[in-house]
């Protein structure tokens, strides 16, 4: 009886070493799943603020989350920033500094835009020399997976080439070829079925590889290509949002003229809330699949989006407000993203933190929470967000620096940016004029502050071209071709046609009648 209870001791003890050692395991090398949307705004999701656009399973995922309220993309447009998280550099130090096929230095007047600079030159492909986010995880054994946009290169600079094990639908291209529903025209997707979603399949791609390689340690990349345009959805979802904006009541003006072009006031585009709705739901079929695996609990899980919402040019897509401008401009609007970490086995629970933090972050952070050696000589724009996800704070006093030497498509200006202490100036190419706001008291940025704090702005502004010359940045040119007139002219067509061109669009796609084509976009080839 006596060998027999101390036999029950002993293996009761190595059982209970055993689950100690496998706890311990379990946080040491935890998996990665990064989504990263394509042009979603900081308001686009119910948990932000929207009373328009549904977004159930993300509104969740956030609430189990630390929210970064002042989190950041690392430009205002898509491959910068897209450079900067695989890089864990600014762009200024990486160099591809505009989104990767926009023309630049004399070729910008083929545009016709009769701007007063040439753009700079930039790098069109991500540098071999640097050791990726995707890199660094696979040499640390993980098994590693690209789904989605990439828009880092031609070929030979593709997910393969960089990193990552698989890669599904990741080529040159910005923008869905084929749009949101099959045929994708996505030489990297080959598609299943006539008229299935873009979105869903890239959620399910993941899914799957969650499933298939649940045994194993991985890091996943969602990339999506919503909610890009061309913005497209089904007829079922059109129906939904076009009722939902008429119960909540249309407005006769949607729009009203920023610097350069309109810029959408209202969320309201039925077309947008159903590609959004889609969206989420594809993130709900990744969440449920690690579930289903028993990995949620070992999972740590990033969202966040490349850049601002769509607000003027593109699609017109949505409204940033409070936040001025949008995708492609200096102000918050074109900078400041969701920017949600959840790590099973902190007790988050939706905590906020309104430390500024960009996403050149998020590289050092992954590894420090997989316990995988940092690699300070490469991301080096980035810090370790641990301290805050543990639910303590990081006392530093860093600056953040964006720069963008280009014209953007949406209306943004040649400028450059330093933000640190709340302050943010920026600085602009054409005139070298600053401006200068409080954040986030002046979040609206129409108060420039340069006059009242002038010493302020200059030290901010020597602090910004100091940095910028030390790292090699490349700058816009005087075009000495330039003719005012011309400029005038565009800007006056842009404020007499374009403005009242979008309204009436607005309303036609808010009208009951409404039908892009016979199939609605090829998404009636199968169901909803």
């Amino acid at each position: 009886m006596f060998k027999a209870y101390k036999s029950f001791l002993i293996l009761t003890a190595i059982f209970l070493f055993n689950c100690k050692k496998e706890q311990k395991n379990y946080y040491k090398k935890p998996n990665i799943l990064f989504i990263l949307v394509d042009d979603l705004g900081y308001h686009d999701l119910g948990v932000t603020g929207s009373k328009f656009y549904e977004t159930p399973n993300i509104d969740q995922l956030a609430n189990q989350s630390t929210k970064f309220t002042q989190g950041y993309a690392a430009s205002r447009v898509c491959s910068p920033s897209r450079a900067s998280i695989m890089t864990g550099k600014f762009t200024a130090r990486h160099g591809i500094t505009d989104w990767i096929g926009a023309k630049a230095g004399e070729d910008w007047r083929k545009r016709n835009r009769f701007d007063k600079m040439l753009p700079s030159n930039y790098i069109q492909a991500l540098p071999k020399q640097d050791v990726t986010i995707a890199e660094a995880f696979k040499t640390a054994g993980y098994k590693t997976f690209f789904a989605g946009k990439w828009h880092l290169g031609n070929e030979g600079s593709y997910p393969k080439n960089h990193g990552f094990d698989i890669n599904k639908g990741g080529f040159h291209r910005g923008g869905p070829s084929g749009g949101f529903f099959s045929p994708f025209k996505n030489p990297k997707l080959k598609e299943k079925e006539k008229g299935e979603n873009l979105t869903i399949r890239l959620a399910k791609e993941t899914a799957n590889f969650i499933t298939y390689h649940k045994d194993s340690t991985f890091f996943a990349f969602l990339s999506f290509y919503a909610v890009h345009a061309p913005i497209q959805t089904t007829e079922t979802k059109w129906n939904k949002y076009r009722d939902k904006a008429d119960s909540l009541g249309i407005v006769k003006s949607g729009y009203k003229m920023e610097r350069v072009l309109p810029i959408r006031q209202v969320q309201d585009n039925p077309i947008y809330g159903g590609l959004i709705e889609t969206m989420d739901e594809a993130v709900g079929i990744v969440l449920k699949a690690l579930k289903q695996n028993n990995l949620d609990k070992n999972t740590i899980i990033v969202f966040t989006s490349d850049n601002g919402g769509v607000a003027s040019g593109d699609n017109y897509s949505t409204s940033n407000l409070p936040l001025r401008g949008g995708k492609g401009y200096q102000w918050e609007g074109g900078i400041k993203t969701p920017y949600f970490i959840k790590v099973p086995w902190y007790n988050q629970k939706g905590t906020a933190t309104n430390f500024p933090v960009v996403q050149t972050d998020l590289y050092p952070t992954l590894l420090d929470l997989s316990n995988i050696s940092l690699q300070p000589k490469q991301h080096r724009d980035g810090i370790s967000l641990k301290p805050i996800l543990e639910g303590k704070e990081i006392n530093i006093e860093r600056p953040l620096y964006w720069h963008y030497p280009h014209y953007g498509n949406q209306g943004g200006e040649p400028s450059s940016i330093i933000q640190q202490n709340g302050w943010k100036l920026i600085h602009y190419w054409e005139d070298d004029r600053q401006e200068l706001f409080k954040l986030p008291t002046t979040e609206k940025e129409e108060l420039n502050l340069v006059k009242k704090h002038p010493k302020l702005a200059k030290k901010l502004s020597s602090q910004l071209l100091t940095w910028l010359k030390e790292v090699g940045a490349k700058y816009p040119e005087k075009d000495v071709l330039f003719d005012e007139n011309k400029r005038k002219t565009r800007l006056e067509n842009i404020k007499n046609q374009k403005l009242q061109s979008l309204e009436k669009n607005r309303l036609e796609v808010l009208s009951k009648d409404f039908k892009p084509n016979a199939n609605w976009w090829k998404s009636k080839l199968t169901k909803d």
